[in-house]
């Protein structure tokens, strides 16, 4: 994880900030003079701990959504590098080629084989053009349904960890069949017969997210979001201007704490204190904990059962009223 001098912060977290340079400048002034400040480095450091809850306590819906998208905030690769062992990364799709912005492959988790698949974006400016900002093209979600396919042939748990803004929506992703590719990817995953847990861990916008969310269980971190439309696409639309994003927000609904409550996924998975971008390890052990039991649970109900299950519980989402 960065180090503090390394820090990006965004403006609700300027506070924290400020502790952290107070910090940096005393551990400056005890090296230069030798005096021990030892207690009140500790002291600061206590602080910080209580002002990340508080911050993270009393967020808006635009600030959840602002944290999920936190440029230190990680991302697919280093949730399975941190909760997962022997990682095996696949490629291609058989088909066009490989999409940087799906990645996926076996694993080990907590001694047990299974098959992990989400988007990645990248970590810097030219990492973020390779993996185009999370945002798969056909080839991406096609990929990730050949892996699931492979992943029920030698009938291994399936793990997809969703974090994209959507689905690229330029007109050559069009033209290889974008929808097709992520309908195709819904229609199969309601069928497949081993565990599949979708766990959302930043952003989960539209169906570039449902290409890979359908699942026994669908989870969301605490500081994700998830829904139809991202809010300053929403906000554009309706208002004709990115300045209603925040309203737009609001309106969507889309933090994990609505989502739980509309019954659209199952539970909302704790980040560490001020979110997942402060401890990478604890991050990724919170999440490992929340799953291995989980997928214990899944594993001792029938494959049909489990098929039967997720078409139901799928099928009985959303509201609507019949007019004669």
């Amino acid at each position: 994880m960065p180090s503090n001098a390394n820090r990006q912060f965004l403006d609700f977290e300027r506070p924290i900030r400020d502790l952290i340079d107070e910090i940096g400048n005393m551990q400056h002034r005890q090296e230069k003079t030798k005096l021990n400040l030892g207690d009140t480095i500790e002291k600061l450091e206590r602080t910080i701990l209580e002002r990340r809850k508080e911050i993270t306590e009393n967020l808006t819906s635009w600030q959840r959504v602002q944290l999920s998208r936190h440029p230190d905030r990680p991302y697919t690769l280093k949730y399975i590098e941190k909760m997962t062992t022997n990682f095996i990364e696949l490629y291609g799709d058989r088909n066009v080629k490989d999409d940087k912005a799906m990645i996926g492959g076996f694993a080990s988790l907590d001694g047990e084989t299974v098959m992990i698949i989400g988007q990645q974006k990248g970590i810097n400016t030219k990492m973020r053009q390779l993996r185009n900002f999370g945002m798969a093209n056909p080839e991406g979600y096609r990929k990730a349904l050949r892996l699931m396919r492979l992943a029920e042939k030698f009938n291994k748990p399936i793990i997809t960890l969703i974090d994209t803004p959507g689905a690229f929506p330029g007109m050559e992703a069009e033209e290889r069949g974008q929808g097709e590719a992520i309908a195709r990817n819904i229609y199969e995953m309601i069928r497949l017969k081993v565990p599949v847990i979708c766990v959302i861990i930043g952003e989960g916008a539209s169906g570039g997210a449902l290409g890979i969310g359908v699942g026994d269980r669908v989870f969301m971190l605490e500081n994700s979001w998830y829904t139809v439309i991202s809010p300053e696409n929403c906000s554009s639309i309706l208002w004709r201007s990115w300045e209603k994003k925040e309203v737009a927000a609001e309106q969507l609904r889309l933090t994990a704490e609505k989502m739980l409550g509309f019954g659209l996924v199952d539970g909302i998975i704790a980040e560490p204190v001020g979110g997942a971008h402060w401890d990478y390890i604890e991050a990724a052990q919170l999440l490992k904990t929340y799953l291995i039991p989980v997928l214990k649970e899944l594993k001792l109900i029938p494959a049909e059962e489990r098929v039967t299950n997720r078409i139901e519980k799928f099928s009985k989402m959303g509201f609507w009223e019949e007019v004669e």
